[in-house]
């Protein structure tokens, strides 16, 4: 490996002591889930927003298989890039891309939600629908 390659796979990025404070995780959320696990996953499930809302949270009745959010349905697409462009934060970054040496990019969400309905475009034009 060179050098340069060396040094690339070393990339670290740490987040900054005012982007941690910030974070919506802490210890409390981690012993929230510890005390009840099932409650602590459903209110998760409601930062999401659902195409059709689930029926159950966790359904146990056929072990060991689990099911979890019974019925519901989500957009992927949807909740990773339309949701924040529709509720006012298009022009925030959605992703930093770092590729090679000066090969930097700021993909906002407005950004990638275009490039994503391009991407679906050409899909749809090569004949893939929902389900393939």
């Amino acid at each position: 490996m060179s050098e340069s390659q060396q040094s690339a796979a070393n990339l670290a990025f740490p987040p900054s002591q005012a982007f941690a404070a910030q974070a919506n995780v802490t210890e409390a959320e981690f012993a929230k889930a510890d005390s009840n696990r099932v409650a602590f996953w459903e209110e998760q499930a409601g930062r999401l927003d659902w195409a059709e809302p689930f029926s159950e949270t966790l359904d146990w009745s056929n072990p060991p298989f689990a099911k979890w959010f019974v019925g519901g349905k989500l957009n992927v697409a949807y909740n990773c890039v339309d949701r924040h462009v529709d509720n006012g934060r298009g022009d925030k970054v959605a992703f930093y891309f770092v590729g090679e040496p000066g090969d930097t990019r700021t993909i906002t969400y407005a950004d990638l939600k275009d490039e994503v309905s391009r991407a679906a475009n050409a899909l749809t034009d090569l004949g893939v629908s929902a389900g393939d």
